[in-house]
C-alpha cells in the first residue's frame, strides 16, 4: 500500500467531530449536515429545472422538438461529465469543487431569471443554462460522495448511507410538484427559486470543514485528465467485489426505471392526472419510507439478503401488477418494489466506501454514475418499447421476469453470494 492509500485509509478514522468516549451523533455532526442539506438542494434543484425546462419551452414557443432538444442536453450533459467529475473530486480541493458547481449553477438559473424579466428570451440561452445546470450537478456529486467518509467515522457510516438514500426520494416527491406550482405563479419563479436555494447552498458550504488529506500519487504518462480516468478504470476493474456491485446496480436501474414508464403509461390509460400524479409520488413515498429503515434493517440483515431481497421483493410486487386494475393500487405496488432500494444500496454504497481509497472515491462514484445513468437513460427507452410492442400485459411480466433474473444472477454470483462483511480491519 502506497503513503497516499495509507493516508487515505486512516482518513475515516480521523473525522472532524470525534469527542471522548466515541464519535458525535450525526444529527449534531455539523460537517455531515452541512453536506447533507447541499446534495438535497443540488438533488431539488435538478428536479426542479429537469420539469421547468419544459414547461417555459412550451410557455414561450410550443415547439416539442426545442422541449426535447433542452431535456437531452441536460441529461448528455449530466452523463459526460460523470467519469471526469471523478477525477477533479480526486484531484481537486472537494469542498471548492462543490462551491464552483453550487456557484455556476445559481449564476444559470439567475441568467434565466434576469432574461425573462427584461424579455430577452432566447433559445440558445435555454439550452447554454441547461448545459450548465446537467454538467455542474454531475460534477458536485462525486465530490460530495467522496468527502463524505471524511467527515463521518467508519462506525456510522452505514447510518450515514442510509440518510443519504433518503435525499433523491425527498426531492423526487417535492421537485416536481413544487416546479409546477411556482410555474404558475410566474415563469421566473421555479428558476429563482432553483438559483436562490443553491445560493444559500454555496454559503453554508463556506462553513464546510474538512479535514486534510494526503497528497495524491503522481498521476500516470497519460496525462492528467486521461491518466486520472484511466487509473480509476483500473482500479475498478480490478477490485471483484467493486465489479460485481456495479454490474447488480445497473441491472436493477435499467429494469426498475423500464417499470417506472410501464406504470405511467399504464396508469394514464383512463385515469385522472391527479391520480397519475399519486402514482408516481407512491414511489417517493415508498423509498422515503425504506431510507427510514434502511440503517436498521442493514444493521440487522447479511449483506446478501439486502442486495438479492430488492430485486426479489421488486419482481413479486411486479407481477401482482397484472392483477389489479390500473391507478394508485399500481402506485401503491411501485411504491412497494421501491421500499427495499434503499437497504440495498445502503449495503453497497457503505461497502464501496469503506473499501475505496481515498485518493479514488471520486472517480469511483463517476465511474458508477456514469453507468447507473446510462442504465436510467436506456430503462425507459426499452420500457416504452416494451409498451408498443404489446402494452402492459407484455411489458409488466417481462419486467417481472427481468427482476427475478437480477436476483438470481446475485445468487448464483460466487461473488455477491459471499458479499463481505466489513469488519475495521478491510478499511483501505
Amino acid at each position: 500500500m502506497s503513503t497516499a492509500q495509507a493516508g487515505a485509509g486512516d482518513m475515516a478514522g480521523d473525522v472532524a467531530g470525534d469527542v471522548a468516549g466515541g464519535p458525535i451523533r450525526l444529527s449534531r455532526n455539523r460537517d455531515y449536515n452541512i453536506l447533507w442539506t447541499s446534495q438535497l438542494f443540488s438533488e431539488l434543484g435538478s428536479e426542479i429545472t429537469f420539469v421547468s425546462f419544459p414547461l417555459l419551452i412550451l410557455a414561450m414557443s410550443g415547439s416539442p422538438l426545442e422541449m426535447g432538444l433542452a431535456s437531452s442536453v441536460l441529461a448528455v450533459a449530466h452523463m459526460v461529465a460523470n467519469v471526469p467529475a471523478g477525477v477533479v473530486a480526486d484531484r481537486w480541493d472537494r469542498k471548492k469543487v462543490m462551491l464552483l458547481c453550487h456557484g455556476a449553477r445559481a449564476l444559470a438559473m439567475g441568467s434565466v431569471v434576469v432574461a425573462l424579466l427584461l424579455d430577452t428570451y432566447a433559445f440558445p440561452h435555454i439550452l447554454l443554462a441547461a448545459a450548465v445546470e446537467g454538467f455542474f450537478s454531475s460534477v458536485f456529486q462525486p465530490a460530495e460522495h467522496a468527502a463524505l467518509p471524511q467527515v463521518v467515522p467508519e462506525s456510522q457510516l452505514p447510518q450515514a448511507v442510509a440518510r443519504n438514500t433518503a435525499r433523491p426520494f425527498i426531492a423526487t416527491l417535492l421537485g416536481p410538484a413544487l416546479a409546477g406550482f411556482l410555474f404558475t405563479l410566474h415563469h421566473t419563479a421555479p428558476f429563482g427559486a432553483d438559483a436562490i436555494m443553491l445560493g444559500l447552498s454555496f454559503v453554508t458550504l463556506l462553513l464546510l470543514r474538512l479535514p486534510r488529506r494526503a497528497a495524491p500519487a503522481a498521476l500516470p504518462r497519460e496525462g492528467a485528465a486521461v491518466g486520472g480516468v484511466a487509473e480509476g478504470i483500473r482500479w475498478v476493474a480490478g477490485h471483484r467485489v467493486i465489479r460485481a456491485t456495479l454490474v447488480w446496480m445497473v441491472s436493477s436501474n435499467l429494469v426498475f426505471s423500464a417499470l417506472v414508464i410501464i406504470v405511467l403509461a399504464m396508469s394514464g390509460e383512463g385515469v385522472s392526472a391527479g391520480e397519475v400524479g399519486l402514482t408516481m409520488a407512491c414511489i417517493g413515498a415508498g423509498g422515503l419510507l425504506g431510507a427510514l429503515a434502511a440503517a436498521r434493517l442493514h444493521a440487522a440483515l447479511p449483506p446478501v439478503l439486502t442486495i438479492v431481497g430488492f430485486p426479489l421483493v421488486a419482481a413479486v410486487m411486479t407481477a401482482a401488477m397484472a392483477l389489479v386494475p390500473s391507478g394508485i393500487l399500481l402506485g401503491v405496488l411501485l411504491g412497494g418494489a421501491a421500499f427495499l432500494a434503499p437497504v440495498a444500496n445502503t449495503t453497497v454504497l457503505t461497502y464501496q466506501l469503506t473499501v475505496t481509497p481515498d485518493h479514488l472515491r471520486g472517480r469511483l462514484s463517476g465511474i458508477a454514475g456514469l453507468f447507473s445513468g446510462g442504465a436510467g437513460a436506456l430503462g425507459p427507452m426499452a420500457g416504452g418499447f416494451l409498451m408498443t410492442a404489446g402494452g402492459g400485459p407484455v411489458a409488466v411480466p417481462v419486467c417481472a421476469a427481468g427482476l427475478a433474473l437480477v436476483a438470481l444472477g446475485t445468487l448464483l454470483s460466487p461473488t455477491l453470494r459471499r458479499f463481505p462483511v466489513l469488519a475495521p480491519t478491510d478499511r483501505m
